[in-house]
């Protein structure tokens, strides 16, 4: 089984609200034959067109490889949640790496939100960027903790665009009985995630990219010159970018031993009307403290856009079953609204919850497991690899610093381990523990 087709359609986009309110774009023809380029990039989304995008204004001929349509994976269907950091907060990141590191991937954090809102800004990409996410806790003591934090980023990385909330003062922008009191960071945004990467592939285009839609690699030869074999043909490149994240599968086994795909559900609601004001006060995203994140927004059109539940495996389960319930807890008014929309995706993720970035052959680099923490990290880890081709690789270096061990058991044995202690954490979430 392969989760490039587990799912979905070829060359289709999953039924999202997202798809369903993009802008048409005319995927590029397949590859036939032999083609070369001075760089070839596997995977179109937000990884791979930033790349593909920050190569070709460097004067590099670049071939851009997607199985399906730019924007199909994770890039086209997340939560649109463009978050301040690295998916670990700074005090783990402290100890992980030592403050030097911590304050430099701190900094690397504020370019990957900068670079978003300027590729937005510049392209002129109609993506709905909005500033403001909220992070909500269940209790006492999980406000205690996200107040301390929001007081360490204060003082130790000089970060005045937060400020810690008080269970009313959350309950005044999101009205859930559940949450006890959290923080609002106004330099964080949200947005519409697949019109971002159509608006990247429009730019790719413009920039002299050549795509190659509905191509599925299927083996890569390491050499001198990189042979990047597809299902319609092969690429000769000097480079290769491997930018396909969950839906790399076992193109790499160095990558595949510390990156593990898992899928997480969305839905969208009917349009709310007034019962809009009961979710948000507030044109603001919000994620909370569970392990498995639940994550939210108002979509233009006054629906629930709420994402939860993870599944690990080839197959989706029944959508509606597993976000109606962390839906429900959150919102119990909303136990019985009817959902307009209802989709999966495959995302990455590693052992550390933090991206791996990494030369993984003679020419190879690759990025990927972004741990849900993708729209700004993986756009920017695009950017990087091609400064690092160029030359150019502190940037680079220092994510790929980030300690990143393998998976107990390799690729065999990752998703039973995981699932296995998944389980133990979704009953920590269930105590409240």
């Amino acid at each position: 089984m392969n989760l490039l087709y587990s799912n979905d359609k070829k060359g289709a986009f999953p039924p999202s609200w997202y798809a369903a309110t993009a802008p048409a774009r005319t995927p590029a023809a397949p590859l036939k034959g032999t083609a070369r380029a001075d760089v070839c990039v596997v995977g179109a989304g937000f990884t791979g067109l930033s790349a593909a995008l920050h190569l070709a204004e460097r004067g590099y001929s670049v071939a851009l490889i997607e199985a399906h349509k730019a924007g199909f994976g994770a890039s086209g269907r997340n939560g649109g949640q463009l978050g301040s950091g690295q998916r670990q907060e700074q005090t783990q990141l402290e100890k992980m790496v030592g403050p030097e590191d911590a304050l430099k991937l701190w900094q690397l954090a504020e370019e990957a939100k900068d670079l978003v809102k300027h590729l937005i800004k510049k392209h002129k990409i109609d993506c709905d960027l909005k500033p403001g996410i909220a992070h909500a806790g269940f209790s006492a003591s999980e406000r205690a903790h996200e107040h301390a934090y929001v007081a360490h980023l204060q003082t130790r990385y000089g970060y005045d665009q937060i400020e810690a909330l008080s269970p009313e003062e959350l309950h005044a922008i999101c009205p859930s009985p559940r949450y006890q009191g959290g923080s609002l960071d106004m330099g964080a945004a949200h947005l519409h995630p697949l019109n971002f990467a159509i608006g990247l592939a429009r730019a790719c285009e413009a920039a002299g990219v050549t795509f190659y839609e509905n191509t599925h690699v299927q083996a890569i030869k390491e050499g001198p010159k990189a042979e990047v074999r597809c299902d319609t043909g092969r690429v000769l490149a000097d480079h290769v970018i491997l930018a396909a994240n969950g839906y790399l599968g076992g193109l790499n086994r160095r990558v595949a031993g510390r990156v593990m795909p898992i899928n997480n559900f969305i839905i969208a609601t009917e349009p709310l009307g007034e019962d809009a004001a009961r979710v948000l006060t507030r044109d603001i995203a919000v994620a909370d403290s569970k392990f498995v994140v639940n994550y939210f927004r108002l979509s233009a059109d006054n629906r629930l856009l709420f994402g939860g539940g993870e599944s690990y495996g080839y197959r989706f389960p029944d959508i509606d079953k597993t976000v109606r319930k962390p839906m429900a807890d959150i919102f119990p008014h909303l136990k019985n609204v009817r959902f307009d929309h209802a989709w999966g995706g495959t995302l990455a993720i590693t052992m550390k919850r933090l991206p791996y970035l990494a030369r993984v052959g003679q020419n190879i680099l690759s990025a990927s497991g972004y741990s849900g923490h993708g729209v700004g990290t993986a756009t920017h880890a695009g950017k990087l690899m091609a400064e690092a081709i160029a030359g150019q690789s502190a940037g680079f270096d220092t994510m790929a610093r980030i300690p990143n061990t393998p998976f107990p058991g390799g690729p065999a044995l990752r998703t039973p381990l995981l699932t296995l202690a998944m389980t133990w954490y979704a009953l920590r979430d269930r105590l409240g523990v």
